[in-house]
């Protein structure tokens, strides 16, 4: 089985042979991003594996459709950049629906204490040997609300984490976790509960019509005044304007961003010694209160090894047998896990 890679990075490559070899799958490292410029370098292969920024729109998929390509394995969870709807009936579509949740909220926490404690602050202060303690003044967390968007695994496990610093819990999600509301620490509320009684707000819900731009000018509006926004789903959760507006006003105390909705151009790419154009996100790394990294907070080796091996084996499942049960389907108007095991 022959697989095209796309958007191949050094960090992918040791865990996506080692799995490779161990289900049979050859695969050929792209460094390039899926697009209609480039889905002909998948000619000749059984199947291509993409990531989040690659662009598998209709005609994509009709390129890949007519050279006989019979899957599209994305190696992650979301699949927002994929046409679902007119992939359906043509090529299977496969993904990862879980691969480390802990990686994920690890790193919103990391993002949250490097900001209210100001840690990038003084870690850039004291190595020219500034032992300043001025304008690094945090806030503990102890006693303060969060409210989490979005209760899947990862919002679970963030809870956790939120619990352990002593803050309380509102939360909001369309489908509710038995046992996860307690009454007390815990609750589910309306979203514009959460916005108006949260001093932090963590997004850990899938990009759906209905979540696109979840935080925007409206919503803050509601929010505390110096409300913390963390961000490690996806990019177009947040309207980066308004959030930028509210960061001007004072509205948001600070906002830590592992995505950004135009990511797609800059994210996981070296552009040091150039002139950043995207005029919107120059403006948000250059505000003091802002820290921004890119796409990194599935980065860990369990991650990796936990990616390669499920998407290695979805490829295999399909190849072989015809049916794999992460395989999406568009069924009732959006795209949904398959419940048959074969979509088509």
């Amino acid at each position: 089985m022959k697989i095209a890679f796309f958007d191949a990075k050094p960090y992918d490559k040791p865990s996506f042979d080692k799995y490779g070899a161990q289900y049979g799958v050859e695969f050929k490292y792209f460094d390039t991003k899926l697009s209609p410029d480039t889905a002909e370098l998948a000619h000749g292969f059984d199947g291509v594996c993409v990531f989040v920024n690659d662009n598998i729109n209709a005609q994509v998929i009709d390129q890949l459709h007519d050279m006989g390509i019979k899957l599209i394995a994305l190696r992650c969870a979301g699949f927002n950049n994929v046409d679902m709807k007119h992939a359906y009936g043509k090529i299977h579509v496969l993904r990862v629906p879980a691969y480390s949740p802990y990686a994920v909220a690890e790193h919103a926490a990391a993002l949250l204490l490097t900001s209210i404690r100001r840690i990038h602050k003084a870690y850039n202060r004291t190595r020219d040997f500034n032992f300043s303690l001025n304008n690094l003044t945090g806030f503990d967390l102890y006693g303060k609300t969060v409210g989490i968007i979005g209760t899947g695994r990862i919002g679970r496990v963030f809870t956790d984490i939120c619990r352990g610093f002593g803050m309380k819990v509102l939360a909001y999600d369309k489908f509710h976790a038995q046992g996860y509301d307690n009454g007390d620490t815990v609750r589910y509320v309306t979203l514009d509960e959460l916005f108006e009684g949260s001093d932090v707000i963590s997004l850990h819900c899938p990009l759906t019509e209905e979540t696109y731009h979840i935080i925007d000018e409206k919503s803050l509006e509601k929010c505390k005044k110096g409300v913390v926004i963390l961000n490690t789903s996806r990019g177009a959760l947040v309207d980066a304007e308004a959030l930028l507006s509210g960061i001007k006003s004072r509205k948001v105390g600070a906002a830590c961003l592992d995505v950004y909705e135009e990511e797609s151009e800059w994210f996981f790419e070296d552009f040091s010694g150039h002139i950043l154009s995207d005029d919107t996100l120059a403006r948000l790394i250059s505000m003091p209160n802002v820290i921004v990294t890119s796409h990194q907070a599935f980065l860990t080796e369990e991650a990796l090894n936990n990616i390669a091996e499920t998407t290695a084996m979805n490829i295999t499942q399909m190849l072989a047998g015809g049916q794999c049960p992460n395989e999406l389907c568009y069924i009732g108007g959006s795209a949904q896990d398959c419940r048959s095991g074969k979509c088509f």
